[in-house]
């Protein structure tokens, strides 16, 4: 963490990982959704002064606050992270998202209904303290990501422990809270995020494919919505990228740069020649809707590929986090 003082006053911080070579890396890595200097209102320094005083060659970002003046100058592009707007209430989210989107709230809606029929009801459970229902959340999402083709998040102890640290984490500035959706005494979807006073941050949202029929994932969060409204909260960040679902459920948007700062150094060459072109043509794939549908069903494909394999295999691998 580097303290950014001026007249001996304290004026700004700015988290970072170190790495090796001094690459430099927002902390946490690719689980950040959001970060960049945390100081008085428009702070603007020397970037390279500050990569020199924090030992770093370069410093990679793809989820930066926007237009921060330090580093407004390195941003290569700017991307829209989808929120759920709930300061003005949850009546009012629920009939913008009706307007912009009515067929399929319609849809969706009568989904939740057949699903509470004929599955014996729905219960939502919002900040649940239930670590059993965590690790069925995380064995959920990491079935998403093998079948998707995608690496298992999960399969790294230090994640794992992470949430389980932030799960435990209660305050009334900084919480993880866990939101479950039962039908019956059946679980079916779930998420764990982060909550500020006034945001709930999506993080790892996942559902039991038995009942994709019925959309879990999405009646899922409509639910979370009313509920983060009723506990006093202000908006839901649903993240950048990805999904359809983000684009009719949300009511507004916030935005994240993408970039990087360097020094001259045989070290930032070499970064610069790994990770550039391969942003690049990540940015083409995300911004072209039939190279995105195309590379998707590709990483799907080696998902069931893989899972095959496994299936085949022997080799019995436990989770990291246990059968529990």
């Amino acid at each position: 963490m580097a303290v950014i003082e001026d007249a001996d006053k304290i004026i700004g911080f700015f988290p970072y990982e170190r790495h090796s070579f001094g690459i430099g890396k927002p902390l946490g890595g690719f689980l950040t959704t959001c970060h960049g200097l945390i100081s008085v209102p428009d702070l603007k320094l020397d970037a390279r002064a500050l990569l020199r005083a924090c030992r770093l060659s370069v410093f990679d970002f793809d989820h930066m606050v926007a237009g921060q003046p330090t580093f407004a100058a390195h941003q290569t592009d700017v991307r829209p992270a989808p929120v759920m707007d709930l300061s003005a209430g949850f009546e009012a989210y629920v009939e913008q998202v009706r307007t912009n989107s009515p067929k399929n709230y319609k849809t969706v809606r009568y989904k939740e209904r057949k699903f509470g029929r004929e599955q014996g009801g729905l219960r939502f459970e919002w900040d649940s303290s239930d670590t059993g229902a965590l690790r069925q959340l995380m064995r959920w999402k990491s079935d998403q990501y093998r079948r998707t083709g995608r690496v298992d998040r999960f399969a790294q102890p230090w994640i794992v422990q992470l949430l389980d640290e932030m799960h435990a984490e209660r305050s009334a500035g900084f919480a993880g809270v866990l939101t479950m959706v039962y039908a019956g005494d059946t679980p079916v979807a779930g998420h764990f995020g982060l909550r500020t006073a006034d945001t709930l941050v999506g993080w790892f949202p996942a559902y039991d494919i038995e009942f994709a029929r019925y959309s879990p994932g999405i009646v899922h969060h409509l639910l979370m919505a009313e509920h983060a409204a009723g506990a006093g909260l202000r908006q839901v960040d649903m993240g950048k990228g990805g999904r359809e679902y983000k684009g009719w459920l949300k009511s507004g948007d916030l935005f994240v740069a993408e970039g990087r700062v360097s020094r001259p150094s045989p070290a930032a060459a070499v970064h610069w020649m790994g990770r550039t072109p391969v942003n690049k043509a990540r940015t083409i794939v995300t911004d072209r809707p039939e190279l995105y549908r195309l590379a998707d069903r590709v990483l799907k494909g080696f998902g069931r590929m893989r899972t095959s394999v496994q299936n085949q295999s022997s080799t019995v691998v436990k989770e990291p986090w246990g059968a529990g």
